[in-house]
């Protein structure tokens, strides 16, 4: 059965393959970059974002050699910050124990910053044409349905039983054409929903489609919680000049610009409710309307509320920037929405 699923996988992939900005590379840099890139995000969206890069940075060497705000502001509107943080760490690695050189073992590339072991595959099937299989959302979908395969995903059985039914049916012989053709064909026919199965070119053979179990698989043992947090954002302005502060803290977009923030407990606050030191020092407040930002384990609520200052008197770690230089700085996408409504 291993050898008709690949055999047949390739051959559907030779046909259909998706024509991407990345589909002809096997640069590592390039695909390192892709892989970071796409974590949690939309091959749509990524796309843009790889180009971009590619543009400002040509090299792992220009990458290296940029500041953290630089690729934070590149990777504005992104989310998952960590990813841009640990981006910029490897791309230092590389530049300063490698030679600039990406490489090539993948127990190497495994020690490097922010890459788990889909990327080192990744990487490693894709530039190197080594035998890794590559195991993300995509591939766990196609072969739980395909395999009719029960055990959850997120659980460490689970993973133990999928990292080896994907190494199982690898074709070593050409592990970057097989680990792409099994990401498309689950991006492309094996969807989370609405899978294209009257089209599918193993439908005689899936376990899940001939047992009526498609949108029961693959299955997940747990069920994401979200927390609600509340921002009240102060819009502080005076004379052209917009007061705004960095996130130092360890917590969620550290190190990206935000205006001065209220967190209030269990639900945002309204104008009449703000601080009085704030409200006796102003002479206008406009209340913006509700925004909200979907984060893996945060529901964000936000608002906004504008405000004329008479009297500044600001901690150390705000800076005031003129309106025109705002698009100079990092800002999370859910004050980034607020700003583009402006």
């Amino acid at each position: 059965m291993f050898n008709n699923f690949k055999k047949g996988l390739i051959l559907w992939y030779l046909d259909h393959k998706r024509q991407l900005p990345w589909s002809e590379t096997r640069d590592p840099y390039s695909i390192w970059l892709r892989e970071v890139i796409l974590q949690q995000t939309r091959v749509e969206q990524g796309a843009s974002y790889y180009q971009k890069f590619l543009k400002n940075y040509p090299t792992i060497i220009d990458l290296a050699n940029a500041s953290l705000d630089e690729v934070y502001k590149d990777w504005e509107g992104l989310g998952y910050y960590s990813r841009a943080k640990n981006l910029l760490a490897t791309a230092q690695i590389v530049r300063d124990q490698y030679n600039g050189i990406f490489p090539k073992v993948y127990e190497e590339i495994l020690t490097l910053k922010g890459i788990g072991e889909y990327t080192a595959a990744a990487i490693a099937s894709f530039a190197y044409d080594q035998p890794y299989s590559v195991l993300d959302g995509n591939v766990f979908r196609v072969l739980s349905r395909f395999f009719g395969v029960e055990h959850p995903i997120d659980t460490t059985i689970g993973k133990k039983y999928f990292k080896k039914l994907a190494q199982d049916c690898l074709d070593i012989n050409q592990p970057a054409k097989y680990n792409q053709a099994i990401i498309d064909f689950g991006a492309v026919i094996c969807k989370p929903q609405q899978p294209l199965c009257n089209n599918c070119y193993f439908s005689s053979d899936c376990i899940a489609f001939n047992e009526d179990r498609i949108l029961e698989l693959p299955v997940k043992s747990k069920k994401i919680i979200k927390q609600n947090r509340y921002f009240n954002f102060l819009v502080l302005s005076n004379q052209g000049k917009i007061l705004i502060q960095q996130r130092i803290e360890k917590d969620i977009w550290q190190h990206l610009f935000q205006f001065p923030l209220i967190e209030s407990k269990n639900q945002l606050l309204t104008k009449e409710e703000l601080p009085k030191e704030v409200i006796n020092h102003v002479s206008c407040i406009n209340e913006s309307r509700v925004y909200y930002q979907l984060l893996t384990h945060r529901k964000i609520h936000a608002k906004f509320f504008e405000i004329e200052y008479i009297d500044f008197n600001t901690s150390k770690d705000c800076i005031f920037v003129e309106l025109a230089e705002l698009n100079k700085y990092g800002f999370p996408k859910i004050i980034k929405d607020y700003l583009s409504e402006k």
